[in-house]
């Protein structure tokens, strides 16, 4: 058992950080102030840079390195602005991940390489208005009519709706409940039939947009068909690992708080002395730094356990649960320690706090976890409709 990375991911960690630190500080920013996404022309330098397929076979246009590596450049990412590792995020740990694992090879050749290449984002419609927490209730509904698939339904809270070009829509292909009946399907933005609704205005994650899709008679063809009904357990498989990276995102506020309170709190003078010569708030940054370190050896945990495969639910769930529940507490202390200033929109403290609250939201809220775990301690799943 090796706490240590190798040079090569040191080094990785190290040229992230500079091109973030160099590069997109003044862009996130501008997100922040104009609610917009990153531009295409900034997804396709992730490309160049390699970001957008860091786990991801040479193959098909990645770097085919490991899940750890790809957290580590999400994280370093993550640290400048949730909005600017968005895409990163979603082509390393997203559906991406699905479609490479389970779609037909024509369809992963047609969507991943072009994934790498900056060319195509790709999100998940998994949420519905009566289908969040209670996924297996989903209604969405999709038919195999010979040599197509036809859906119908409404998706809610999609991260990417009306920005990215293609979706992987989780529905229901025929009326039996629960899970078994539940497979995916890629659908691409133009096809007709699919539309979206107004863009959400969120507390946080400003410029990662969001919106509800409509699923009306959309036709793709069979080759769409990423995995049929009994294909459940396969997709949350792959959702694992982007709790994982839902727990590097969250990790990624809570460190860059971090460091900037330590600065902070140097420099900031009152009764006559830095405010760091107090023994409360020497208490303060020393719990948070803990919290901060158990939460990226939890993740890194899962990650590495997994290799270049998905983890386990268990593993994914407590670093999910713990990151998130970390990054709220570190973030509001760091907050507080810095005052007015912290609470300022001047300053990123306030949009780290804001974006640490929705990690928690986003890709199964934290008392699901909670029940994932237990489950898994126990070694079944629980009815939560008895």
């Amino acid at each position: 058992m090796d706490f240590q990375l190798t040079d090569e991911q040191k080094e990785l960690r190290e040229s992230v950080r500079r091109y973030a630190l160099e590069r997109l500080l003044p862009i996130a920013e501008e997100i922040e102030q104009s609610g917009e996404p990153p531009s295409r022309e900034l997804v396709r330098e992730f490309a160049e840079m390699g970001y957008l397929g860091v786990n991801i076979p040479e193959e098909l246009g990645g770097l085919g390195l490991g899940n750890l590596e790809a957290l580590i450049v999400v994280e370093e990412l993550g640290r400048v602005s949730s909005a600017v590792a968005f895409p990163v995020f979603e082509s390393c740990v997203g559906p991406v991940r699905a479609i490479e694992k389970f779609a037909s090879r024509e369809l992963v050749e047609e969507v991943v390489p072009a994934v790498c290449a900056g060319e195509k984002m790709v999100a998940i419609a998994m949420s519905e208005p009566a289908a969040g927490s209670a996924l297996t209730d989903l209604t969405t509904k999709a038919e195999v009519r010979g040599d197509e698939v036809v859906l119908n339904g409404t998706k809610r809270w999609c991260s990417g709706g009306g920005h990215a070009d293609g979706y992987l829509v989780y529905c229901r292909f025929s009326d039996q409940p629960g899970a078994q009946a539940i497979g995916a399907v890629y659908v691409e933005k133009d096809t007709p039939g699919l539309s979206f609704g107004r863009p959400e205005h969120l507390m946080g994650f400003r410029g990662v947009p969001s919106s509800d899709i409509y699923l009306d008679n959309v036709r793709v063809p069979i080759k769409n068909l990423v995995l049929p009904a009994g294909g459940f357990k396969k997709l949350m498989a792959a959702f694992d690992l982007e709790r994982c990276g839902n727990a590097t995102m969250a990790l990624a506020q809570a460190s860059a708080a971090l460091a900037d309170v330590c600065g902070y709190v140097q420099e900031r003078h009152q009764f006559g002395k830095p405010i760091v010569d107090f023994q409360a708030v020497q208490i303060k940054l020393a719990e948070m730094k803990m919290q901060v370190e158990a939460s990226r050896l939890l993740i890194w945990r899962a990650a590495v356990d997994a290799e270049m495969g998905f983890p386990d639910i268990s593993a994914s769930s407590v670093a999910k649960c713990f990151a998130n529940e970390m990054a709220r507490t570190v973030t509001g202390n760091a907050l507080q320690l810095m005052g007015g200033y912290g609470y300022s929109k001047e300053y990123p403290m306030e949009r780290r706090f804001r974006d640490a609250w929705g990690w928690g939201i986003a890709g199964g809220a934290i008392d699901i976890q909670k029940i994932n775990i237990a489950s898994a301690m126990i070694g079944r799943r629980f009815n939560q409709r008895a």
